[in-house]
C-alpha cells in the first residue's frame, strides 16, 4: 500500500495496486473513523483501489466560526446570505476516492446548513453500496463521478456546483434527487443510467447541460427547472413518465432521436431558442399544452432548404419531360 506523504497537511493517502486480490483489499480496509479524523484535521483524501467500511456522517465536522466563514472563496461566500445559512462546515479538499468500494453510507445530515468542499471531488470508477447523500453541499471545485456505481440512493438536494460536474457513464441506483440543485458550470450526464426515480425538480443549469444517450428507467422529472445554456437530450431514452412542465429552455434544446416510452409532458414549458424534436419516438401522444415557442426559427441550409428541394424537383421534372419528348421524337 502506498501511504503517500506523512506531512500533517498532506492528504490522507491509501493506494492499492491493481494486482491486489479482493481478499487483500478487504484485509487492508479503511474505517471511516480514519477518514473523518483526517477531514477534521483539515486534510484531504486520496484513495485508490481500497475498501472503505462504516458510515460517514459529515455533520460530525466542526462548524466554522464566523471569522473563518469570511475566509472562504468569494463564490462560496456569495451564496451564504442568499440561502440564509448559519451553520457552515468545511472540507478543505481535495477528495479523491477512485476505483474503490465504499460499503457504508455517506451523509451530510444537513437540512439548513452548508457543507463546503473547497477542492475537487473525484469519485471515478468507485462503487457505493449504500446511500450517498451530499445534500446541502457546496462544491467549490470540479466534481467527477464518471463511471461510478451508486447501488442505492444518490441525493444532491440543494447542492451547489461552482465548476463543472461530470456524471458520464455513471450508474445511478434506486432513487436520484437533484432537487433545487444549482450547476454554475457545465454538467454532463452523457451515457449515464438512472435505474430508479430521477428528480431534477427546480434545478438551475447556468451553462451547457448534456444528457445525450442517457437512460431513464423509471419516472423522470425536470419540472420547474431552468436551462440557461444549451441542453442536449439527443438519443436519450425515457422508459416511463417524463415531466418537463414549467421548464425554461433559454437556449437551444435538442431531443433528436430521443425515445419516450411513457408520458412526455412539456405543458407550460418555454423554448426561447431552437427546439429540435426531429426523429423523436413518442409511444403516447406528447403533451404540449400552453407550451411557448419564442425562439427564432433557423434558416435551413443545404438539402434541408425547401427552396433548394423545390429547385431540384423542378429540374428533374423538366429533365423527365425533355427525355420523354426525345423518346417520342425518335420512335
Amino acid at each position: 500500500m502506498d501511504r503517500g506523504s506523512a506531512a500533517p497537511a498532506a492528504p490522507l493517502t491509501r493506494h492499492l495496486g491493481r494486482d491486489c486480490s479482493a481478499q487483500e483489499r478487504e484485509a487492508q480496509a479503511i474505517p471511516v473513523a480514519e477518514l473523518l479524523a483526517a477531514l477534521k484535521a483539515g486534510r484531504g483524501l486520496d484513495l485508490n483501489g481500497v475498501v472503505v467500511t462504516g458510515d460517514l456522517a459529515l455533520d460530525q465536522l466542526p462548524p466554522l466560526s464566523p471569522e473563518r466563514v469570511f475566509t472562504l472563496p468569494p463564490r462560496i461566500q456569495d451564496i451564504i446570505p442568499v440561502e440564509n445559512i448559519r451553520d457552515v462546515r468545511l472540507i478543505a479538499g481535495p477528495v479523491t476516492i477512485k476505483d474503490s468500494l465504499v460499503r457504508g453510507t455517506i451523509k451530510t445530515n444537513l437540512t439548513t446548513g452548508l457543507l463546503v468542499i473547497n477542492g475537487p471531488v473525484t469519485m471515478t470508477g468507485t462503487t457505493f453500496e449504500r446511500m450517498v447523500d451530499l445534500s446541502y453541499a457546496a462544491f467549490g471545485g470540479p466534481v467527477d463521478f464518471s463511471n461510478a456505481i451508486l447501488l442505492r440512493e444518490g441525493f444532491f438536494i440543494h447542492a451547489w456546483f461552482a465548476e463543472g460536474a461530470r456524471f458520464e457513464a455513471t450508474a445511478l441506483g434506486t432513487h436520484s434527487r437533484f432537487h433545487k440543485a444549482t450547476f454554475a458550470g457545465s454538467v454532463s450526464f452523457k451515457r449515464a443510467g438512472f435505474n430508479g426515480l430521477a428528480e431534477f425538480l427546480e434545478a438551475q443549469f447556468s451553462q451547457e447541460a448534456w444528457f445525450a444517450q442517457t437512460y431513464f428507467k423509471l419516472g423522470t422529472g425536470f419540472s420547474g427547472s431552468r436551462f440557461d445554456g444549451l441542453v442536449d437530450f439527443s438519443e436519450a431514452r425515457f422508459d416511463r413518465e417524463a415531466f418537463f412542465t414549467y421548464t425554461l429552455f433559454a437556449k437551444d434544446a435538442y431531443f433528436r432521436r430521443a425515445t419516450f416510452a411513457g408520458v412526455a409532458d412539456f405543458s407550460d414549458a418555454e423554448f426561447r431558442g431552437l427546439e429540435d424534436f426531429s426523429k423523436v419516438m413518442f409511444a403516447l401522444e406528447p403533451r404540449f399544452a400552453r407550451t411557448k415557442l419564442t425562439g427564432e426559427r433557423p434558416i435551413p441550409r443545404g438539402l434541408q432548404d425547401p427552396r433548394i428541394m423545390y429547385g431540384i424537383v423542378a429540374a428533374l421534372t423538366l429533365f423527365l419531360v425533355w427525355f420523354v419528348f426525345l423518346l417520342k421524337k425518335n420512335s
